[in-house]
């Protein structure tokens, strides 16, 4: 497919999510079009947890995707199918609205490329520009399906824990650490983390995975602050950065990482991931609900 003949990427105005064709009835396009892009400021949801544009993040990380539904013609027309991985990096000034991503998906499914690298190229610079940097692809085509792991997040599981529940929107004053005894390291993990798409209401369930060093965190408390989760109304990553701000600013631990994985929802998963320090990213491996 020569790049003449092909859409190109344009440059990325900052939009709001009412804006985006969440919950509106749509055309699916069957031609590739990076158009179908939607992008969204990180800057917005950031303000309101007290992190300025100017200023450094307490964090650094990425958001993890993986999409299950992508195929392509070859110039002979035959089809071809792939699991695309993607790392947008948690400092991107967008992100990109997951039905966006859906729809561009889609739009390769009738236009023929001269092979996988072209298709992943598009992806990249398509993405990328999206995002305002540099996005990572990794294509898995069929003959490495059978070696994708499903693997629960390691941890002591919170869910363990017979309690009473009452608070379904985020109540931060629900964390406490024991500051006056010695400090611990430990990895706490959940599933029962769930909110709610800010546009269109509909559910989104996670588990997440909470490590770090520093004063021992109450547990009781935490996971009533997860499932505090339950009414609120954010996009993945934001309720991941919510998270981390609230455990950092509450229980001041030295080493703090949250990593949380979100069930699958128009053929997409999307996994964000913040550390307070350098730390290797999490394999994308996917749990038993992805």
């Amino acid at each position: 497919m020569s790049d003449s003949s092909l859409p190109q990427p344009t440059a990325h105005e900052p939009h709001g999510p009412a804006d985006s064709q969440l919950g509106r009835a749509v055309s699916y396009p069957d031609h590739y079009d990076p158009t179908q892009l939607f992008p969204l400021p990180r800057a917005t949801q950031r303000a309101a947890l007290g992190l300025r544009a100017d200023a450094p993040l307490p964090f650094t990380g990425a958001d993890l995707w993986t999409a299950f539904e992508l195929s392509w013609l070859t110039p002979r027309g035959r089809p071809q199918v792939a699991l695309v991985q993607l790392t947008v990096p948690c400092e991107s000034p967008r992100i990109v609205e997951s039905k966006s991503v859906k729809l561009y998906l889609n739009s390769f499914h009738m236009s023929r490329f001269e092979s996988a690298d072209e298709v992943r190229s598009h992806l990249v610079d398509d993405l990328s520009a999206a995002c305002g940097q540099r996005v990572g692809v990794k294509l898995i085509l069929p003959d490495g399906f059978d070696a994708q792991p499903i693997h629960e997040l390691d941890g002591v599981n919170l869910d363990r824990l017979d309690l009473d529940c009452e608070h379904y929107l985020p109540a931060p004053e629900l964390l406490s650490a024991q500051f006056d005894e010695q400090p611990v390291q430990e990895t706490l993990v959940s599933n029962l983390l769930k909110s709610n798409c800010p546009v269109t209401g509909q559910p989104d369930w996670a588990s997440v995975q909470i490590g770090y060093s520093g004063p021992q965190i109450d547990q009781p408390g935490l996971l009533r602050y997860l499932v505090s989760f339950r009414g609120h109304s954010d996009f993945h990553e934001h309720c991941v950065e919510r998270i981390f701000m609230d455990l950092w600013t509450r229980c001041r631990p030295t080493r703090l990482q949250v990593y949380a994985r979100y069930t699958r929802r128009g053929g997409l998963d999307i996994n964000p991931w913040r550390t307070s320090h350098p730390a290797a990213m999490p394999k994308p491996v996917r749990t038993a609900r992805q």
